[in-house]
């Protein structure tokens, strides 16, 4: 007996060791960090006379993304810590914590998430929450997702829960708790007959309510306020069409001054792609489609949709020196852009070809009239103003013509050549109140020249020229390369054309990092100038500082 005992112990004991072991193999951890940390120091001529900012003589962002996955199932957190928060960052941030805590089951038909998570239904015009570092930007909801596909190309989403506002715990009626429901569907995978068409076919429905208790002493508010969108998007041979529009329910706000207008979005893009040649074209509408699940919130925070900016995207020193910001209260406008390749071992083209790309965009104050003769345009209280859909208004928000062509001269050297031509409103992207529009013409060569496979040297040359704002500007920057390792920079900005003279002032930078397989660490000393960062037009903005600044980054 005590032997049966015996092996039926040691039988147990090896069938757990096993298990064990094939759990061990089954389970992997994945995740990922980064710290920026910036060191204050006075700067004179920047009106800096002690070494701190907001208080403080260094600021300290770091996250670490965690991630545990075992055949279906995954879980993971975030721990962030702004101690404090780097200079430009909301004071909001400072503190320490998880906000974000998930775990998913998936099958091959089916995904049940609990926790915190991200979510975008069509273009965002609804409902997009997403997080973006280089912002302190976060609007994650924590709740319940259910994604569905019955069958292949028939999608639906389920969304429930409130979204993050910085540190701030949520509390009965506080801010607003968001739910939505998302359906798609593609014809071409749901019906056999359409697998092999020429003609792409994908619609789809939104549906997105948020309820907020009424806290407002002086306007009677509603408690629920929904938005519906609905999307297409079809493929015919070179061509494709995309479009999205929304509607939304009267949503007074400290955004739009309390008006009790409804709001619409609406996009509309068509392209032509074929061998060296590429056409694209956006139209966009938005009218006071600001949604946020607290409508006594401004800023970047609490907003449940999502506003493309529509404007190119500038990435050099001083072309991004005028980035534009979405104007959910109103805006319409249009981008076009055409990219063109000169055929190789032409004249123009040259040995390697020629790159040529050409995007003009332009947004407009929408066109609003009075509801009445006795009531004011954006009254708070009323229903704020009346506005033909396709009118454009008279004020410009943004004009940019871009011309960028990229040549390569020879297996070691190659160059791209951009030209801006911009209009810029700062009284309303900014608000500078009373501030001129900046009309500035920007030009940018850059130019990368190979010494090896492994080491190269980019240089740029950069100019910016405007009677508004602080006039001109010169920019200089070399960066040496040592693939896959090493990277150094030297940069100035000049802002040499200031009609101050005590202004006119060099922004240098001086930085080096190393890379060595997921891990990257970066040092950078010199001057920030006063400024405004955008990311897909979300902006914040940037105090001028001196001083150092590390970054270091991984994953595994």
């Amino acid at each position: 007996m005590k032997k049966i005992v015996f092996i039926s112990a040691v039988l147990y004991f090896m069938a757990t060791a096993l298990h064990a072991q094939d759990f061990l193999k089954r389970s992997e951890v994945h995740g990922s960090f980064e710290t920026d940390v910036m060191f204050y120091q006075p700067d004179n001529a920047l009106g800096i006379t002690d070494s701190t900012i907001n208080g403080n003589n260094f600021g300290f962002n770091a996250f670490a993304d965690i991630i545990y996955t075992l055949d279906n199932f995954s879980a993971g957190f975030r721990y962030e810590a702004y101690l404090p928060p780097i200079a430009g960052f909301d004071t909001q941030l400072e503190g320490q914590g998880f906000p974000y805590l998930w775990a998913t089951y998936n099958t091959e038909k089916y995904s049940f998430t609990v926790g915190n998570f991200y979510e975008q239904f069509g273009n965002g015009l609804v409902l997009r929450t997403y997080q973006e570092w280089s912002l302190g930007y976060d609007n994650s909801i924590n709740g319940v997702r259910v994604v569905a596909e019955p069958v292949k190309g028939l999608i639906f989403k389920g969304v429930y829960g409130t979204q993050r506002y910085y540190w701030s715990k949520w509390e009965k009626n506080g801010r607003g708790v968001v739910k939505g429901v998302d359906a798609e569907l593609n014809f071409n995978d749901v019906f056999k007959f359409m697998s092999d068409a020429k003609l792409q076919l994908t619609l789809g429905g939104s549906a997105v309510s948020k309820y907020q208790a009424d806290n407002n002493p002086f306007y009677k508010m509603p408690k629920n306020v929904g938005a519906f969108a609905g999307r297409f998007n079809i493929g015919i041979g070179k061509f494709n069409f995309t479009s999205e529009y929304a509607y939304k329910i009267n949503d007074p706000s400290a955004v739009n001054n309390y008006i009790y207008k409804d709001g619409q979005g609406f996009i509309f893009t068509g392209s032509y792609s074929t061998t060296g040649l590429g056409v694209f074209a956006m139209f966009k509408r938005y009218d006071n489609m600001s949604y946020k699940s607290d409508q006594a919130v401004t800023g970047n925070a609490l907003d449940i949709n999502y506003l493309p900016a529509l404007t190119e995207d500038h990435t050099y020193m001083l072309a991004a020196m005028y980035p534009y910001a979405t104007q959910p209260n109103g805006e319409i406008g249009f981008q076009v852009q055409v990219n063109y390749k000169i055929p190789k071992k032409t004249w123009l083209g040259g040995k390697y070809g020629t790159g040529i790309e050409i995007n003009y965009s332009q947004i407009n104050d929408i066109d609003r009239q009075k509801v009445n003769d006795t009531t004011g345009i954006n009254q708070n209280g009323t229903l704020g103003y009346t506005s033909e859909f396709f009118k454009f208004g008279k004020t410009i928000f943004n004009r940019d013509l871009t011309v960028k062509i990229d040549k390569k001269f020879s297996k070691n050297l190659k160059g791209i050549y951009t030209y801006i031509n911009q209009q810029y409103n700062q009284d309303v992207v900014l608000g500078h109140t009373g501030e001129p529009n900046v009309f500035a013409h920007i030009g940018v060569i850059d130019m990368t020249y190979k010494f090896t496979s492994k080491k190269a040297l980019r240089v740029e040359l950069q100019g910016l020229w405007t009677k508004e704002d602080k006039q001109d500007w010169a920019a200089l920057m070399f960066e040496y390369t040592i693939s896959p390792h090493w990277f150094f920079s030297i940069a100035d900005q000049y802002n040499y054309g200031n009609d101050i003279a005590e202004d006119r002032l060099h922004y240098y930078t001086g930085s080096f990092g190393y890379t060595y397989k997921t891990t990257r660490v970066s040092v950078t000393y010199g001057r920030q100038r006063e400024g405004v960062v955008c990311v897909g037009g979300v902006c914040r903005q940037v105090p001028a500082s001196n001083g150092f600044s590390i970054t270091l980054s991984s994953n595994f």
